[in-house]
């Protein structure tokens, strides 16, 4: 329950416990995400408060262990979830001695990601553990993300588990679970509620116009949602202000639907956005009394946003809001920093508990499981495909030798395609673990394989898949790339901000920044000068193909070979394979299963066979 909750954040905010160093623990992990091998940098400038407050986080994919490895800029994002609790509980603290609104709120995508959210035992529910460890934290309000949705049982499992914990707060105005033939809200359509200093809110929380969304679930478009008689009556009402929240990137997508809804009935009324599915760091205003923030992805950012607003009921104006916003890198070092806290007093013992938990959820998962030592660092857009420091160049090399194992087919020639999407994060070097496996490819897809296709043909698969202008069924690049984002591939816009990040940040300044760590350095178009609360030289950037494929088999260009896919993109992989050919129209009948081995499991197999 929300307030209980708070009651009991701010009861143990005072129980901090005097330890000789961060933590008590002695686990290696933990050693190694609060000792890195190189300093943090801490942040430049204290926050700026408001007369409101929120504390944001989204797009969290189960990394709530922090992100563990030495090598830059894994220990910027250093702190793990329990490290955060302590944070909030300090902040609401301040909060409290300001006398001010501070909320909390997520705007989605607890699913999918690392193997607290990923390793679950044969028979449990994707991430129902790892959510029990949001349920601890004050959350004044959540909504639903489009990784909610691909699996039913996952979206039962938020309905029936974790919407009840947060009741009234959970929200999915635009997406609906049937059960028991009744098409019923996975959470709420909306919330109204108080702030402690008496401010009057309207809530809503809208899911982007996802259609990879499973059986059982449905998703309304923004467009129709806004015309809905429940939305008209949810936002007739005047209130202090309208926060909303949804998994919805703040530029680019359908936010401005919301915003002039609401607008054509309060043309003054404060509304503040809280984003979020492209990954990024990002803020924008629509016009002078309202602000939209976006706080990236996986842990690696906590988002800031504060506002002076007028106390509750008073007469309103035209005159803009002042606003701030902060992109905090989570780490120990910058929570301390916000909160003046130190060694010694910084832990809660609410915190240490939710670390404690967190520890004792990843053995039951045996997520510390090697499988082998990588040699060294494999990343997803530092290095250039196809290189040896490559991750897709990595996998490529390790599709025909990981799903040959126990397979009956390994003897004949093939060529094996994978969408570049099923890589969700890199690989470093050292010791290679089983939530290693899964933080970089957590999809539990299977292999498909079309038997006697040419040689010739299947070369030619990849290449129609990755070509420009019109594809191989007539489809333009753009229609391409539009249907990929309504199916929840978000990769894409990602890596457009990482590439635009990289050549802006010149190398001139990477050769004087010393003192700067690799990270985001962002550019928006809010005021108040840079959003980075941490100072940081930019991440290298280099392009990718969206598919992969192994190497081609030594064969003449007649010879019958399988043809072996992803199952996720069957649909391209015919269309292309039809076009390229006319002797057979293939069609989904023609694919069968070619190994029980899935995605999730492949880089583990590989490693226990090379990196031992």
């Amino acid at each position: 329950m929300v307030l209980p909750c708070l009651a009991i954040v701010l009861m143990l905010a005072g129980i901090a416990l005097a330890c000789g160093d961060d933590h008590t623990h002695t686990h290696t992990h933990v050693q190694k995400r609060e000792f890195p091998s190189a300093p943090l940098t801490p942040p430049s400038r204290p926050l700026q408060w408001g007369s409101l407050n929120v504390i944001h986080t989204t797009d969290s994919h189960g990394w709530l262990l922090g992100h563990q490895h030495a090598s830059f800029p894994e220990p910027n994002y250093s702190g793990d979830f329990g490290d955060f609790a302590s944070f909030v509980a300090h902040m609401k603290e301040l909060a409290l001695e300001k006398d001010v609104d501070l909320l909390l709120i997520d705007s989605g995508d607890l699913h999918d990601g690392t193997g607290l959210s990923d390793g679950f035992p044969v028979g449990g529910v994707d991430a129902h553990a790892s959510n029990g460890f949001f349920k601890q934290l004050p959350y004044d309000l959540l909504t639903i993300g489009n990784h909610e949705l691909y699996i039913y049982n996952n979206t039962l499992d938020m309905h029936e588990n974790f919407a009840p914990h947060f009741p009234g707060r959970y929200l999915s105005s635009n997406v609906n679970i049937t059960i028991n033939n009744a098409s019923v809200p996975v959470g709420s359509r909306f919330a109204k509620f108080k702030t402690r200093k008496g401010r009057s809110v309207t809530s809503l929380g809208v899911l982007y116009d996802f259609t990879d969304n499973d059986a059982g679930t449905t998703v309304q478009f923004v467009a129709d949602m806004v015309k809905e008689a429940w939305f008209a009556e949810a936002i007739k009402e005047k209130p202090d202000l309208f926060l909303l929240a949804g998994h919805m990137p703040v530029a680019r997508d359908n936010w401005p639907l919301v915003y002039d809804a609401i607008r054509a009935v309060h043309p003054l009324t404060p509304i503040l956005i809280l984003g979020g599915h492209s990954h990024v760091r990002n803020c924008l205003q629509f016009d002078g009394r309202s602000i939209a923030l976006e706080s990236g992805r996986y842990m690696e950012t906590v988002g800031w946003l504060s506002a002076d607003l007028p106390p509750p009921n008073t007469a309103e104006t035209s005159q803009n809001i002042t606003f701030s916003r902060r992109y905090l890198d989570p780490n120990r070092v910058t929570y301390e920093f916000h909160t003046g806290k130190g060694n010694f007093s910084f832990d809660t013992a609410w915190g240490k508990g939710i670390t404690k938990g967190l520890e004792d959820l990843s053995k039951a998962f045996d997520l510390t499981f090697e499988y082998g030592v990588a040699p060294h660092d494999f990343t997803l857009s530092r290095s250039p495909f196809p290189s040896n420091d490559s991750i897709l160049s990595l996998v490529a090399t390790a599709l025909p030798i990981g799903l040959a194992v126990n397979n009956t087919r390994a003897s004949i020639p093939n060529i094996m395609i994978t969408n570049s999407g099923e890589l969700r994060f890199d690989i470093f070097a050292g010791t290679f673990t089983k939530n290693d496996q899964l933080t970089a490819s957590p999809f539990m897809d299977s292999f498909l394989f079309i038997p006697n296709v040419t040689a010739g043909v299947a070369k030619g698969v990849v290449e129609g898949l990755n070509g420009g202008g019109l594809d191989a069924v007539g489809r333009r690049a753009e229609d391409v790339q539009a249907e990929r984002w309504a199916r929840g591939y978000v990769e894409a816009r990602y890596r457009e901000w990482l590439k635009e990040m990289h050549e802006r940040d010149s190398p001139t300044r990477r050769d004087v920044a010393e003192n700067l760590t690799l990270g985001y350095v962002t550019t928006d178009t809010c005021p108040g000068g840079v959003g980075d609360d941490t100072p940081h030289v930019a991440l290298p950037f280099f392009s990718s193909p969206d598919y992969i494929a192994s190497a081609a088999p030594d064969v003449s260009d007649d010879t019958p070979i399988d043809l072996v896919f992803i199952d996720f993109i069957q649909s391209d992989v015919l269309g292309v394979l039809n076009s390229l050919q006319s002797e057979t129209v293939y069609t989904g009948d023609d694919a069968a299963l070619y190994t029980d081995i899935l995605m999730s499991q492949v880089l583990g197999v590989y490693a226990q066979q090379v990196w031992n």
